[in-house]
């Protein structure tokens, strides 16, 4: 007897096995329309579901809602320090142009090495080839553009006029790998400015090179690069970068510092080009043993 159920419950068992693979198999193969049973358990999932996620939603999207908020405040709040000392910076170089012009009518002194005019430009051509090299843009001799006029952007130098065409310029990025490419520079920091040469350009690092600084000299890291207008053609005070760091060159005699440039030299779509207004020295004058111009 215990022998006939124990074979009726394997039988059972066989047969609930073999109704489920063949469930299984009917509810994987293509089907054009469900069955009702399933219509209606996935009607019914799906309108729980819609109960249930709505509030959540709306839950989620109000604690979302109050943290936007909050990180809004404090970045209203930043944003009002920063407007406060704009303003109180606005003022301070109010004061100090006034006191500037006073001092500048007392000694009698009319122009100074920071006095230039601007001509606003736009890039309009760019070879492939030589990117890094060189921009053309759409000012020339008509708008008095002259050889060697600085160009910068909104965020520093970017290089100079290399050649004056009547109607545009070619102007000769600061990344071309040119020797010849060389400019007056000054470092700021503390008390003294350490002057340079800013000549050449690594490609791999993407860095300036600011060369002929004194071995002496105490440069450190994120000091200010500008130009120091003793080149005979570029004002001073142009900004071209920060400091990254300082190496001394084979010899020992100065000092090499990489500077991070200001301006995205890839990205060049708008320029503005300096013409100096004090006058400029002659370029025999400024010219080295090789007879080239600093």
């Amino acid at each position: 007897m215990p022998q006939f159920f124990l074979n009726k419950r394997l039988i059972i068992l066989l047969v609930s096995m073999i109704i489920l693979v063949a469930l299984i198999g009917f509810s994987l193969r293509e089907r054009k329309q469900l069955t009702w049973p399933e219509q209606f358990m996935k009607d019914t999932t799906g309108f729980v579901q819609s109960l249930v996620s709505r509030p959540a939603n709306y839950v989620a999207g109000f604690f979302e809602n109050l943290n936007d908020l909050q990180d809004t405040y404090h970045e209203n709040k930043e944003l009002k320090k920063r407007v406060d000392q704009i303003a109180r910076l606005e003022a301070e170089v109010q004061l100090l142009e006034k006191e500037n012009k006073r001092l500048n009518e007392i000694l009698d002194k009319e122009e100074t090495l920071r006095d230039y005019e601007s001509t606003q430009a736009t890039v309009i051509a760019r070879n492939p080839d030589r990117w890094h090299e060189q921009v053309i843009i759409n000012k020339g001799k008509t708008d008095g553009i002259t050889k060697n006029m600085a160009v910068i952007t909104a965020k520093g130098l970017i290089g100079k006029v290399k050649t004056v065409n009547q109607f545009t310029s070619t102007v000769q990025l600061l990344s071309a790998n040119d020797p010849k490419n060389r400019i007056s520079a000054a470092i700021l920091g503390g008390d003294v400015e350490i002057s340079g040469l800013l000549m050449g350009y690594d490609e791999k690092k993407e860095l300036l090179l600011v060369k002929q600084i004194p071995a002496d000299a105490k440069v450190s890291k994120d000091q200010s690069v500008v130009t120091s207008g003793m080149g005979g053609v570029f004002p001073l005070g142009l900004p071209i970068g920060k400091v990254v760091e300082v190496v001394p060159d084979e010899y020992g005699l100065t000092q090499t510092a990489y500077v991070k440039p200001g301006a995205d030299f890839y990205d060049i779509k708008h320029v503005i080009v300096i013409e100096r207004v004090i006058a400029q020295p002659q370029s025999s004058d400024m010219a080295d043993d090789k007879g080239e111009e600093l």
